[in-house]
């Protein structure tokens, strides 16, 4: 019997343990984001998601009757990571919005729910961002989480054309993934487990996070791009996310990349991609 309770503790350990790593997966983190010294001028503005965070970003006036761009962040970031991105895209004349999600920078949050509310939150800056441009032409740029929200909302039918970087096809392959990253192949027989617990802490379903089902009811012209070397969102995942995408559709698979910012890996390359991709579906209708 001795035995029996041995092993009865272990196993309740171990819950009590997976049970605190998603709590940790889920943390938020909300920081100060100190505007940087820059040439651009950039406006604070916040605005209220039905996530119901008030979220908080950095507004930049582009030229008349251009297009705007939305530019959303990665887990656990916040606006600054997309600040060079903001330029090469202000530098040709776009209007951009930059923001913290809810749980991120300075938007208050309870937990990151790996797309669920931040989907909310990318609607409402694309619906903040049309009325600053005066109804004008949209595009997003949506990095891993800041892609998957723009495709589990209504983003993917609002914006005109968006770039999607390193996006998770489900949480099934991120949480696997990143387990592989962290504690080595062994650790995906713990998945099952952390997958319930997204309907134990954040109340969400994993069929609830699943981008791939849903890139195909798309309107928005699509550029998705990945890194041959990411363990994170592999080559293959975002291939399969391409080919359920439906035309127009652009694949951009980045040479010796992991799971990087690809404006400042391969800095000249991007910008050349990016702005033929956004000129060729932004352009103005006069």
């Amino acid at each position: 019997m001795i035995w029996i309770k041995k092993i009865t503790i272990l196993l309740l350990l171990g819950l009590v343990m997976l049970y605190l790593v998603g709590l940790y997966l889920s943390r938020t983190k909300q920081t100060e984001v100190v505007k940087p010294q820059t040439h651009l001028v950039l406006e604070n503005v916040s605005f209220v998601s039905k996530s119901g965070a008030t979220l908080k970003g950095w507004y930049i006036v582009g030229d008349e009757g251009k297009a705007g761009i939305l530019l959303m962040h990665g887990i656990r970031s916040n606006r600054l990571q997309m600040l060079n991105r903001a330029k090469i895209l202000h530098e040709e004349g776009y209007s951009v919005l930059l923001f913290d999600f809810q749980g991120h920078g300075e938007s208050i949050g309870e937990k990151i729910t790996f797309g669920h509310l931040e989907s909310l939150d990318a609607e409402a800056g694309l619906h903040y961002l049309k009325q600053r441009v005066n109804g004008g032409k949209l595009g997003v740029i949506g990095v891993s989480l800041g892609g998957a929200s723009a495709l589990l909302g209504n983003v993917k039918n609002e914006a005109d054309a968006m770039v999607l970087e390193s996006v998770y096809p489900s949480i099934e392959d991120a949480i696997k993934n990143r387990l592989e990253v962290k504690l080595g192949s062994w650790a995906t027989y713990l998945l099952p487990i952390l997958r319930m617990q997204l309907k134990i802490q954040l109340g969400i379903h994993p069929s609830q996070l699943q981008p791939i089902s849903h890139i195909a009811e798309a309107k928005a012209k699509l550029l998705i791009i990945g890194g041959d070397k990411d363990i994170r969102t592999t080559k293959e995942e975002t291939e399969a996310l391409y080919e359920k995408a439906n035309h127009p559709k652009e694949l951009w698979i980045v040479k010796g990349a992991n799971h990087v910012d690809f404006d400042t890996y391969i800095p000249e390359e991007y910008k050349r991609r990016v702005l033929n991709f956004f000129d060729t579906y932004l352009r103005s209708k006069k």
